[in-house]
């Protein structure tokens, strides 16, 4: 018998400037039991946030635009996405990486998470463009540890529900043995963040054991292999809103990839926040 079940909440989409903290409150309301975690996608509470960049406004420079042409569409294509398993699918979406929106991408990447992570091939340093309108992409957090506190604090305030919430995004983390690693910045404690692109070639390419990476719990400690397992079962049941990346997104509804407007995106089921419940039949 599975030790946790999960309901994913069916929400609004959450532009930029959205009262998150009240969208929460009121669409966990009635569905949550005091010990249970209420899991919520870093994209959606960064984009609420409004900590995002319009990449339409951003000037490329020389080494964003080598990146764009050279190192996506060859070293990508011929090199590392067959080392990394990549699906022919996605090959043939870096042979045609666009030059002048994917310069200004790595761009962005560059400024905010440095070149390890522009080397990466999509959502570098947790900066990703999924889910989102135009040309926008959101940023990670730089204070999950304390937005999931706010938010715990709010649900048990107002709902009187002792809760515990955990933030997670969907970039992967790999174990080797009792050893967690990711490419992508501040993951929670007792997980590494090291490498970039290496760290993610690595994990590919030996096709480690991996699953998505929690980045901070509020309201109790547990294990990275617990709190692993939490994160894994939540995105299981999320899905992908309206797509897995950009090229996922923009085929979704028959556009190009920067014109996906916010009213498409509404018009999406969006789940930024499952719900994980111990199953207290099991015993420990």
């Amino acid at each position: 018998m599975a030790r946790y079940k999960a309901l994913a909440v069916i929400t609004k989409y959450w532009r930029p400037r959205e009262n998150y903290l009240e969208e929460i409150v009121k669409d966990v309301q009635g569905k949550i039991l005091n010990g249970d975690f209420v899991v919520i996608s870093e994209k959606a509470i960064s984009t609420a946030r409004n900590n995002v960049v319009d990449e339409a406004l951003v000037k490329s420079t020389l080494v964003a635009e080598l990146i764009a042409k050279y190192w996506m569409r060859i070293v990508w294509v011929y090199l590392l996405g067959p080392l990394c398993h990549f699906q022919q699918r996605l090959l043939h979406y870096l042979r045609e990486y666009p030059l002048k929106m994917g310069s200004r991408h790595k761009q962005v990447v560059l400024q905010y998470t440095g070149l390890l992570q522009a080397l990466m091939f999509g959502s570098e340093g947790g900066i990703d463009g999924s889910n989102l309108a135009y040309a926008y992409v959101s940023l990670p957090l730089n204070d999950a540890d304390e937005i999931a506190e706010k938010i715990r604090r709010q649900i048990q305030l107002r709902l009187e529900k002792n809760i515990f919430v955990m933030i997670v995004d969907t970039d992967k983390t790999y174990s080797f043995k009792n050893f967690h690693f990711t490419p992508r910045p501040k993951p929670m404690t007792g997980i590494h963040s090291l490498g970039g692109v290496i760290t993610y070639v690595i994990g590919r390419m030996f096709k480690l054991k991996n699953h998505p990476t929690p980045l901070a719990i509020a309201g109790c400690k547990i294990s990275v292999e617990e709190a692993s397992k939490i994160a894994n079962i939540a995105n299981h049941v999320r899905g992908y809103g309206a797509g897995k990346t950009v090229w996922d997104m923009a085929e979704r509804f028959n556009v190009e990839l920067t014109s996906v407007s916010w009213e498409m995106l509404e018009a999406v089921k969006h789940k930024p926040i499952v719900i994980v419940r111990e199953n207290r039949r099991v015993k420990d």
